[in-house]
């Protein structure tokens, strides 16, 4: 099994990195492959709706959201993390994640999705939030921890004088990685629910 990690962050080590690892420990201990993908350093633009995807298949700007797709496709779970800027995500790992699940038309049903924030003190929660939407209009269960998937630190490295934080990122790892062998195992006995043809409306018919 296969996880993916976005860390959404511009530090490369820094407290979102803390929280990814804590987990990643996890993973290894139960057989479960990790890759981070660093998104919050790179110059990445948002969509402009222009529909090309539909008919390519792919983004029409060739960065590193094409980049990802395949790999986003082959994993068994998503973990997106980001640090907080006024009570939000990263702009930057929006933009990204605006793109690739818009850009990709494979199946996501039943991969399993997990968000991770860190903060120095507030906006955790509406950042938390904010993340879990990306799985949640995509058919893929969320995985919990013992509490809000949160971590504290200021400066880097902070985060790791977190031990409930730290604690959290343990338990939803373990959590996780349950979820991701029991869906397996369900899929192999009775497959993906059945969908229905996808019904288009909006607000003014």
């Amino acid at each position: 099994m296969k996880v993916l990690m976005i860390n959404g962050s511009p530090r490369v080590k820094g407290n979102t990195y803390i929280a990814l690892h804590e987990m990643e420990k996890i993973f290894s201990e139960n057989g479960v492959e990790t890759e981070i993908v660093q998104v919050g350093n790179r110059d990445i633009r948002g969509c402009i709706a222009c529909g090309s995807c539909a008919e390519k298949g792919k983004c029409v700007f060739d960065d590193m959201v094409n980049e990802t797709a395949s790999k986003f496709e082959a994993c068994d779970g998503l973990v997106i993390a980001s640090l907080v800027y006024y009570a939000s995500a990263n702009a930057t790992l929006i933009a990204f994640l605006d793109r690739l699940f818009y850009s990709t038309h494979f199946d996501k049903t039943m991969k399993v999705g997990a968000s991770v924030v860190a903060a120095r003190r507030g906006g955790l929660s509406s950042t938390f939030d904010e993340l879990n939407k990306y799985f949640a209009i995509t058919g893929m269960p969320v995985a919990s921890s013992q509490y809000w998937n949160s971590i504290h630190g200021g400066i880097p490295g902070e985060a790791q004088q977190d031990a409930e934080g730290l604690q959290t990122m343990r338990t939803l790892a373990k959590n996780m990685t349950f979820l991701m062998k029991s869906i397996q195992l369900g899929k192999e006995k009775f497959g993906l629910p059945e969908k229905e043809e996808h019904l288009w409306t909006n607000f003014i018919r």
